[in-house]
């Protein structure tokens, strides 16, 4: 069984949101997606999606898309994304997915996903870039993000095999940027995961030229992976 990981959906089966504006790449992406995910996801898989995975504004108005989720390989996770404006308590998400029978979907929110000998835990995180009170809602996804690793640790300590699991980061923000290894400092997310002796961490978000920003490779003891879906030409990415 094997882990798989995508960004930023971004499906708008119920809205109008083409992604067009980010380049002709983009130009029935979901199809990409699904034919690549059929390839590769057997039904004992897990995919990990960090983020953006619907345009809709309500619950109630997602159907669709985890419809079109709920239709392929595999088990799925979703992490919260900045346009993830559907997104609300963990126990109502559980419920909607209950109440429309999409049996392999799950979220990770202040919380972890044990899969094999691997546990999922991250949060959605933040950029100084973002309007509003930025470092208040950066130290409250530094928070996030550490509670959703104890959370992974209290899953280990009642494992009968603890030390043969690993805890894997995925976030939606990227949480280094060039400027922190430019200067050689870390920042929360980075204190967090060091803390905590994480070694891989995945993240989304960057889109188009975005993407030249992107952070890959070890850094401060971890290794960082872009895994937005035009970061990745639209094909799952294996761990």
């Amino acid at each position: 069984m094997s882990i798989y990981t995508i960004g930023d959906f971004h499906l708008s089966l119920n809205e109008n949101k083409p992604m067009g504006i980010f380049g002709v790449n983009w130009n029935e992406h979901e199809e990409k997606i699904k034919n690549n995910w059929i390839k590769e996801v057997s039904e004992n898989d897990l995919v990990v999606l960090p983020g953006d995975f619907s345009w809709s504004t309500y619950l109630k108005d997602t159907y669709e898309d985890f419809k079109f989720l709920n239709s392929l390989p595999g088990k799925k996770v979703l992490l919260k994304g900045n346009h993830d404006y559907w997104w609300t308590t963990l126990t109502s998400m559980r419920k909607f997915l209950k109440e429309n029978d999409f049996q392999n979907i799950d979220f990770v929110y202040n919380s972890a996903y044990e899969f094999e000998n691997k546990i999922i835990a991250g949060t959605r995180g933040w950029s100084k870039q973002e309007e509003g009170d930025n470092q208040k809602l950066i130290n409250r996804e530094v928070s996030r993000l550490e509670l959703s690793i104890q959370k992974a640790l209290k899953i280990i300590i009642k494992s009968e095999h603890s030390k043969e699991k690993e805890i894997i980061v995925f976030m939606h923000y990227p949480p280094i940027t060039n400027e922190n290894i430019y200067n050689n400092e870390t920042n929360g997310f980075i204190q967090v995961m060091k803390k905590y002796d994480i070694k891989r961490c995945y993240y989304a978000h960057l889109h188009g030229s975005a993407i030249k920003d992107a952070v890959e490779g070890k850094f401060f003891g971890i290794d960082f992976k872009l895994v937005s879906a035009d970061g990745l030409d639209f094909k799952l990415l294996k761990l």
